[in-house]
């Protein structure tokens, strides 16, 4: 599979991405509720990172990895999903927004 092309990435191009590496790695099988599942567990390799960098309390034996990396598995597994339900994340976020922008923020 051919790296990824240095520079800015759009939602598009992270979900074509994705789609081509979950083939070449046998993963495209996956259903989206497994893949929802590995999102969740990622999410909380992302809060474990975050507690590391903020020097909280860990157990010492917990294994933790790079706040960056573990954000990156997150964006993946969401354009996985996503490219299942036939999403486009750009267009999902668009709408979001419309909604969001006639909500009341505290």
């Amino acid at each position: 599979m051919k790296p990824l092309p240095p520079g800015p990435l759009n939602l598009a191009q992270i979900q074509e991405y994705v789609a081509k590496m979950e083939l070449e790695r046998g993963f495209a099988n996956s259903t989206t509720v497994d893949q929802a599942l590995k999102l969740a567990e990622e999410t909380g390799e992302v809060c474990k990172a975050v507690r590391k960098c903020a020097s909280l309390r860990m157990d010492p034996n917990s294994t933790v990895g790079e706040l960056g990396a573990e954000l990156a598995d997150v964006l993946i597994y969401v354009a996985a999903i996503a490219n299942r339900e036939g999403l486009d994340l750009s267009q999902a976020l668009r709408d979001k927004e419309l909604v969001n922008e006639k909500r009341t923020w505290c």
